[in-house]
């Protein structure tokens, strides 16, 4: 009997061992999920948009339930949220993650709610699996979305398809709204402006040297000028494949400093250590191309210089 007690707690033991890495892991997915795809709006507030760790504010949300909320923010709100935050590559899975990320606390509270009466578990024998460690095993191996595309986890590198849709086709305007009929198609709009077969076939630094479009700089004083700063960064990359060129004057001629530095790049030489599997989740370059700015499926845009080549001894070398 005192063999079999011990068995039994050392199982609880690693019950509780597997279960903590697993709760870990959920709350890092969904910080990921937050990070790439709605602090922009969250993280500030914007249109009401609920702040990360606002207990009042997530609460009175959480009255629909979480199961509520993931349908709302899969459909879109009328307040101006598009659905799936404007991602529609995000699971429900993932949009989970994230609200209960966000929520935090406010979960927590209204737990005890709605949570399921906790299930007495039955007398240990040597041959049962504590139902601790059968929970964790079970959450441990999720089973994917039936029909869910395996290739769609990096919505910057899916095909283009078709670019420039009208605003009823976009997928992100309601098509039901009348107004939505009265915007002009993006396709109408860039007709005049010089063509590129990258991002939205807009190749918007001559549109920007010609004068085709002159960005306001300042919200206030429309004669402000833009403080250009004209110079490459060159950052050497290993391999095959040619040295990315990074060249300011095209960013700071739509772009000011502080959008960038320092909580994207530290202005300090080495302080940055940049890949493309950042670059892919949505971190560094990837804040704005792939969202704003072209997608990074477009290499020879960025890895423009070929690599210097010297001859050694007869041969030709990198």
């Amino acid at each position: 009997m005192k063999h079999l007690a011990l068995r039994f707690v050392a199982a609880l033991a690693l019950g509780a061992w597997l279960i903590a890495p697993v709760s870990a892991q959920d709350k890092a997915a969904g910080k990921a999920v937050y990070d790439s795809a709605c602090a922009a709006c969250h993280g500030n507030g914007i249109l009401g948009a609920p702040k990360p760790g606002d207990g009042a504010a997530w609460g009175a949300r959480l009255k629909v339930g979480l199961d509520g909320l993931v349908r709302s923010a899969a459909a879109g709100t009328p307040k101006g949220m598009p659905p799936r935050g404007g991602r529609s590559d995000l699971t429900d899975s993932q949009l989970r993650a994230a609200i209960e990320y966000m929520a935090g606390a406010a979960l927590t509270a209204a737990a005890p709610a709605t949570a399921k009466p906790p299930v007495t578990p039955p007398a240990a024998t040597p041959a049962a699996t504590p139902p601790a460690i059968t929970a964790a095993m079970t959450r441990a191996a999720p089973t994917p979305a039936a029909g869910a595309d395996v290739n769609a986890f990096n919505r910057l590198l899916k095909p283009m398809g078709k670019v420039n849709r009208a605003a009823v086709d976009s997928g992100i305007h309601d098509p039901a709204n009348d107004m939505t009929l009265q915007l002009q198609p993006p396709a109408a709009a860039f007709a005049t402006l010089p063509k590129s077969m990258a991002g939205n076939h807009v190749d918007w630094v001559k549109a920007l040297d010609s004068k085709a479009v002159t960005p306001r700089w300042d919200r206030d004083d429309p004669a402000a000028a833009a403080i250009v700063m004209d110079l490459n960064i060159v950052r050497e990359v290993k391999g095959s494949m040619p040295d990315v060129v990074y060249p300011h004057k095209q960013h700071t001629e739509w772009l000011d400093c502080s959008n960038c530095h320092p909580a994207i790049f530290v202005p300090q030489k080495g302080a940055n250590q940049i890949s493309m599997a950042s670059i892919l989740l949505g971190q560094q370059c990837g804040v704005c191309h792939g969202k704003v700015a072209f997608p990074v499926s477009e290499c020879r845009l960025c890895h423009s210089r070929k690599k210097a080549v010297a001859t050694v001894a007869g041969e030709t070398r990198p």
